[in-house]
């Protein structure tokens, strides 16, 4: 029996549940208009790869197909940057290379189709054998789809690596599949040469581009068993095969196609094993759940990693169904990344396009920065026009598109109509910004397990906080994630997304170590994702989080790291996010790579914050005062979300340093790598995670209805007869005693009038630190029932330390203090009352 959900705002069915219900578990749910069976191929008799090469060149002809532009010149570029070293700025002078481009060339799709062929008769007279294995390390262009449609026609499976791999990531990918040759790039030909010598298997280098002639002479002095050819070599190698020679070699329906390596935020990446099969059913629940919205007119801008599956799968479908697509490079989509020509995406016009978040953000405020540099008058025309949109008033909608946001479309060509985010959370406030101002933005969910996507959202269901519905080749379910109460049992029915289907892969390569662990793959054919997710109402799904960015804090409830990032990234401050938080915290921190342009634009409109906007990027990190701005923007954009108290950020710290896969903080995909950040920033984070953004204004001891306060001036230590003495040890994770003659005498009041809870805040003029008073302290806290909790800050707040009676005797001694060399702290007493006699938790 099958339940609907109930319809969305357009009176559309969304996903429909199936079979009977399990305890700890929602039922079965599929895409409403295929409840009754999962969709294995697309029409057309579409089993393989193959079969999509052929559909597409008998049906699309002499259309264009793929796209390129040629390099006409390098232009080299100098610039003197400014950075802090060590608390001084200096200058480096830094060089950038520019491209200048050729207008677009096409090739049609029966000339892919030749071309294909031509690779496929060239790999063959080279010895490739069904059974062997080529890796695909290469940058995304026509010649890395040459490869794999070569490949795919001899029955020869794939291996992708990303092109930002390094040399330990390539040679995993070269040896665990046992790869014969490799297909890459001349820039990226000095990697291949190095990892040459350690992957006995491979005997064939071929590569697109001109690479240094002294590569190409190392590699065959040094590996003579090893040929090296260009693709265009190989191409007239293969010139006269044709099609019907390859019959033989063609794959089935259950033949690999391609072992697709995850960009991996933890360990070695793992080899995904996707079948024909699995493509085939995945390309036809594109082409059923999207197809009326894909026509073969329209034109298609292709710049993601094809290692990446998001865009692997989205280029077949496109494929089949006929579009025209322009490759283009990251580095020259825009006009200001290129000279003496336009940016690839005004060059090409596209109309079609996807991107994961961060392009999103980029463009969102890309577009931001443009509107507030035009002045206050601009800015409040084009809020304006936001809101008039948003409301959907007719005929004011269309008035506004033409007398403001067409502007906004011309950077992407003009003619932009549809554009897809995948790969991670897209915020709701983003999305919306970028559906109204550019064009409609829809959300989808995959994973490379099962084949790129599982749910996607169709225009005509649009709306946001949804990754849309289940894909029609697979069914979903929600697992109970008890322990952070995600149950399927709550309202809306919450828990681990688990997926099954045909276009779910079956294993991972050469491992039977998790093809066997039912925390992944269940004896019942589903694949558990380790994604937390929730129905909503119409039956769109919804994601939350991973199971594994779920952290515990130490009041006992969870906050999902991932959705707070893709929610404080929408912030206009924050180019980059990773909010950490353990099981210590009360609340997240976050380490922020802020956007530079809005910085600077806040700083020219905030003049009393006497912050200079032109003040090198790495000197505005270091500022408190800027640090304190973006934790307090971060934080009104979480209020605005609907955040509770503990998802709110406790810190932020700065960093002015971009995250690139080559400095590994983010992976090809542009996800964060997490424990490399923390790693990176252990120190900072350790600081400000405990700091907070303590800022003490007015100190005082506060007892009962007594009150004796601290002048600021006195908070300054004009003082004179203060010594401060201390002792600390790094056994502990902190631990501090601070006593001096007038501290003493305040704690004995405290203890005296029995205060049930109270904090006292002195600045420390001197650094020279003794332990002193610990017993004295201790026995008085103790002697009335207290336990005793004593916090030291640094007055920037870069160092706190924590000490409670519970922990063993301290052992000062002259290394103690080697990180505290500061001139002044901020001490906080807190006492709390734990009962008459008793000093325990």
């Amino acid at each position: 029996m099958a339940t609907a959900s109930k319809s969305n705002i357009y009176g559309v069915p969304g996903s429909a549940e199936i079979g009977e219900h399990t305890p700890g578990e929602t039922r079965v749910r599929r895409l409403a208009i295929t409840k009754d069976a999962l969709m294995t191929k697309p029409p057309h008799g579409i089993d393989t790869v193959c079969d999509v090469l052929d559909y597409a060149a008998r049906t699309h002809g002499t259309k264009d197909a793929f796209g390129w532009r040629d390099i006409v010149d390098v232009h080299e570029e100098t610039k003197e940057i400014k950075k802090v070293v060590d608390g001084k700025e200096v200058t480096e002078t830094k060089s950038w290379k520019y491209f200048q481009l050729s207008d677009y060339k096409y090739m049609s799709f029966i000339q892919v189709k030749e071309a294909a062929v031509e690779v496929a008769g060239g790999l063959l007279k080279l010895g490739i054998k069904k059974s062997d294995i080529l890796n695909i390390y290469a940058a995304t262009s026509p010649n890395w789809q040459l490869i794999s449609h070569g490949c795919n026609l001899i029955g020869t499976a794939i291996a992708t690596a990303y092109e930002t791999l390094g040399e330990s990531g390539l040679q995993h990918s070269l040896n665990e599949p046992e790869c014969v040759g490799i297909f890459t790039n001349a820039e990226l030909m000095n990697v291949v040469a190095n990892v040459a010598a350690h992957v006995p298997s491979l005997r064939l280098v071929i590569y697109d581009g001109q690479p240094k002639q002294e590569l190409l002479d190392k590699i065959k002095a040094e590996h003579e068993h090893i040929q090296v050819l260009s693709i265009d070599e190989l191409r007239e190698l293969g010139k006269g095969t044709t099609a019907e020679e390859l019959k033989d070699r063609r794959p089935t329906y259950d033949d690999v196609s391609c072992i697709m390596y995850t960009s991996g935020t933890t360990g070695a990446p793992k080899g995904v094993v996707i079948t024909h099969g699995n493509l085939s059913a995945s390309l036809g629940a594109i082409f059923q759940l999207l197809g009326h919205h894909l026509h073969a007119d329209d034109v298609f801008i292709a710049y993601l990693p094809l290692a990446h599956i998001l865009e692997f799968i989205v280029e077949l479908a496109l494929f089949f169904v006929g579009m025209t697509f322009g490759y283009a490079r990251v580095k020259t989509l825009t006009d200001a990344s290129v000279r003496n020509c336009v940016g690839d995406i005004r060059a090409l016009k596209p109309t079609v396009m996807i991107g994961v978040p961060a392009v999103w953000e980029m463009i969102r405020k890309g577009i931001a920065a443009k509107v507030n540099s035009g002045g206050t008058l601009k800015k409040s025309v084009f809020n304006g026009a936001l809101s008039i949109k948003k409301a959907g008033l007719p005929g004011l909608s269309q008035l506004v598109d033409a007398a403001v946001f067409n502007q906004v479309k011309q950077a992407t060509g003009g003619r932009l109509r549809l554009a897809f985010s995948g790969g991670a959370a897209l915020s709701a406030e983003t999305q919306e910004f970028l559906s109204v101002a550019l064009v409609t933005v829809i959300q989808g969910y995959g994973l490379t397990e099962t084949c790129g996507m599982c749910a996607i959202l169709p225009p005509e269901f649009m709306q946001y906080n949804t990754v849309g519905l289940p894909l029609p080749s697979v069914e979903i379910k929600l697992l109970d994630v008890p322990e952070a109460n995600y149950l399927s049992t709550n309202n809306p029915p919450q828990g681990e997304v688990c997926i099954r289907g045909p276009s779910v892969i079956k294993g991972y390569f050469k491992r039977d170590d998790l093809n066997s662990d039912e925390s992944i793959f269940t004896k019942d054919g589903w694949f558990r994702t380790g994604d937390v997710a929730q129905w909503n109402p119409d039956g769109t799904l919804r994601i939350i989080d991973r199971i594994k960015n779920l952290v515990k804090l130490r009041q006992g409830e969870y906050i999902a790291l991932e959705r707070l990032e893709s929610i404080y990234k929408s912030c206009n401050l924050v180019a980059n996010i990773c909010v950490h938080a353990d099981s210590n915290a009360t609340q997240p921190m976050a380490v922020i790579l802020p956007h530079a342009e809005h910085l600077r634009h806040v700083l020219e409109e905030g003049k009393e914050l006497g912050i200079s906007p032109r003040a090198p990027l790495s000197e505005l990190c270091h500022n408190k005062a800027i640090a304190e701005l973006v934790l307090k923007e971060c934080n009104a954009v979480g209020k605005k979300n609907g955040f509770r108290q503990m998802e709110l950020l406790q810190a932020v710290v700065l960093t002015p340093d971009e995250w690139t896969p080559e400095s590994g903080l983010v992976t090809a995909a542009q996800k964060v790598q997490r424990k490399k950040i923390a790693e990176a920033f252990k120190n900072e984070i350790k600081v400000r995670s405990q700091c907070g953004s303590f800022s003490p204004v007015l100190i005082g001891l506060t007892v009962r209805s007594h009150s004796l306060l601290v002048s600021a001036g006195c908070v300054q230590a004009r003082v004179s007869g203060w010594v401060p003495v201390a002792a600390a040890s790094d056994r502990q994770d902190c631990s501090t005693v601070v006593s001096s003659p007038l501290v003493l005498v305040l704690v004995l009041v405290r203890s005296l009038f029995r205060i049930s809870s109270s904090s006292l805040y002195i600045f420390f003029p001197c650094s020279i630190l003794y332990c002193t008073f610990y017993h004295l302290y201790d026995n008085t806290i103790r002697a009335h029932g207290f336990r005793s909790r004593i916090r030291i800050f640094h007055s920037d707040s870069t160092m706190i330390t924590l000490f409670d009676r519970r922990a063993p005797e301290l052992s000062p001694g002259p290394d103690t203090w080697q990180e505290l060399s500061y001139t002044a702290y901020t001490v906080s007493l807190v006492t709390k009352r734990t009962g008459k006699g008793g000093g325990g938790e």
